[in-house]
């Protein structure tokens, strides 16, 4: 369920290969990186709403792997993994993303964060490029989208319980 109060999450396709979901936090650019690289906060909120996060491992340098095992209420089980190709701490991060399940083609793409501090906040924006248009249409009929959304949502539930503690 999102958030009453939650965050506005827009959602663009810049290109006939990208998709773009766009939101500002009231959270430093700081506490996002870290929500977004650190296993023990990114388990809490990554995957779809009802999921949960069974494995999170993260080496993160500039060809570090990562890799998360989403397990779904029905027991269904699904991994994702991929390598870390650029790293500016607190302002972008550009990874592969493998959803690693043989029966649906192990679909990859390239995703890329950024972290913009604005005002009292930051504007964050989770670009997925596909390597076809074909590629990205097939991935938004997935409900990838509403996904995106809840987690996004819980995001910013996780930065502010974070930001209480700090």
């Amino acid at each position: 369920m999102l958030a009453k109060n939650g965050i506005d999450v827009a959602v663009s396709l810049p290109s006939d290969r990208e998709i773009a979901f766009t939101c500002v936090f009231q959270r430093s650019p700081r506490l996002l990186f870290e929500a977004w690289t650190k296993p023990e906060h990114l388990q809490v909120w990554w995957g779809c709403e009802s999921a949960t996060v069974t494995r999170c491992e993260i080496d993160l340098r500039i060809g570090g792997h990562w890799n998360l095992v989403m397990e779904m209420p029905d027991g269904s089980v699904h991994p994702f993994q991929g390598v870390y190709q650029e790293i500016e701490q607190d302002r972008r991060l550009v990874y592969t993303e493998c959803y690693d399940v043989p029966q649906f083609g192990r679909p990859q793409w390239v995703t890329t964060i950024t972290f913009e501090k604005t005002g009292s906040g930051t504007r964050l924006t989770h670009t997925i490029l596909h390597h076809s248009k074909e590629a990205r249409d097939r991935h938004l009929q997935s409900g990838m989208e509403t996904g995106t959304r809840h987690m996004l949502q819980r995001l910013d539930e996780v930065t502010a319980r974070m930001e209480k503690r700090a």
